[in-house]
């Protein structure tokens, strides 16, 4: 290969908007239809793919600001991308919006690499392990009894994942007694051998949070995710030291500065980071070793098929999130997405890159003008 041949050529990006299935609705949020970032960065005769959720604005990001920045490096050299997309965007300020676009592109820079190379990309960054432990999440407040014992089922017996997570701090906190009710309802629908995730999205304060935590104890909730706002630092250090359950955040990390003031607060058991938006594989390993420097596992945040390879690269790793919406429109979007029957996924060997082909025609329908 000539470095002619390795030099970016283009970014093509693309918004897909896709709607649920039924309204959904946490904590703090209600949303009927996701949207979908795409980058394919190219190369001779190579095409690496990435993505990221968010908004549709991220695409014109990426076209007029983090493009000019990245075509014509050498497609091996990543890191120097990084920081040229970050030098980049300093006045329209890194954290945010940013730092989802570079999310897409690292990733989609990232799988380039492995293609050209021929590697898988869990075998470019070096595995870990095997297999990459997954939870089921969705369990929305908006879901009835039949629906979320339905998905609950699905989970934990059809599919034979033993983590599952459900949403609560409806209405912001304001209604504890539904709440409590379909944690309860989410236990006897696992049964005692599978563990039990709650995730309130910020709803409650701190002392609110520790009341659930602590009038829901014969429920044996595992994992209690954003109890109150992740940029509420004090707040998680509160409800931490008072509840046995693990206490988590750090979806909406977007710089390396925020992830290390979180672990230094003592504010989390684990560390959560998404891949879609920290700023893609290369924020994601270097957030990894903050967390490692501090005792602490990291867990994936959504986007599962994006970040399997990673996960199967971090020492540290607990689980990753098998999110219902995402894997919706993964699956919709790509051949080639992970199978977490019995409660992990194996990143396979025998396809380069992140080991997933855009299924172009099928996402077309979705597409909207970015």
């Amino acid at each position: 290969m000539t470095d002619s041949t390795l030099t970016l050529k283009s970014l093509h990006v693309s918004a897909y908007t896709v709607p649920t299935g039924t309204t959904e609705a946490d904590g703090t949020y209600t949303w009927d239809a996701t949207t979908m970032v795409l980058v394919q960065a190219t190369a001779g005769a190579w095409t690496g793919i990435g993505w990221t959720y968010a908004p549709a604005a991220c695409a014109a990001l990426i076209r007029d600001t983090l493009e000019p920045a990245v075509v014509g490096l050498n497609s091996f050299d990543v890191p120097a991308a990084a920081e040229a997309m970050a030098r980049t965007v300093r006045n329209a300020s890194r954290p945010g919006l940013a730092a989802y676009a570079i999310s897409a592109v690292d990733c989609a820079l990232w799988d380039l690499k492995a293609r050209i190379l021929g590697l898988p990309l869990h075998r470019l960054f070096g595995a870990a392990r095997a297999h990459v432990e997954v939870y089921g999440s969705g369990g929305f407040t908006t879901y009835s009894e039949e629906q979320l014992r339905t998905q609950l089922a699905g989970w934990a017996g059809d599919q034979e994942i033993p983590r599952v997570k459900i949403k609560i701090g409806q209405d912001r906190g304001t209604n504890t007694v539904r709440d409590l009710a379909r944690i309860r309802q989410a236990r006897e629908t696992i049964g005692p051998g599978v563990q039990l995730f709650v995730d309130a999205n910020g709803g409650y304060t701190a002392k609110q949070a520790v009341r659930v935590s602590e009038a829901s104890a014969e429920q044996d909730v595992a994992w209690f995710e954003e109890p109150v706002s992740s940029d509420h630092l004090a707040g998680l250090r509160q409800v931490r030291r008072s509840i046995t359950a693990d206490v988590a955040a750090g979806e909406y990390g977007t710089t390396l500065f925020y992830f290390q003031q979180m672990c230094e607060a003592d504010a989390v058991d684990c560390l959560q980071v998404d891949v879609s938006r920290c700023g893609g594989f290369t924020e994601w390993f270097r957030a990894s070793a903050v967390a490692a420097a501090h005792g602490l596992e990291v867990s994936g945040h959504c986007a599962p098929n994006l970040t399997v390879p990673a996960a199967a690269g971090t020492l540290n790793f607990r689980h990753l999130e098998w999110f219902h919406d995402h894997v919706r429109i993964e699956d919709m979007f790509f051949d080639g997405t992970g199978d977490p029957q019995g409660g992990s996924v194996r990143p396979e060997d025998d396809r380069p890159g992140n080991g997933l082909t855009l299924r172009a025609r099928d996402a077309e329908k979705y597409r909207i003008q970015a």
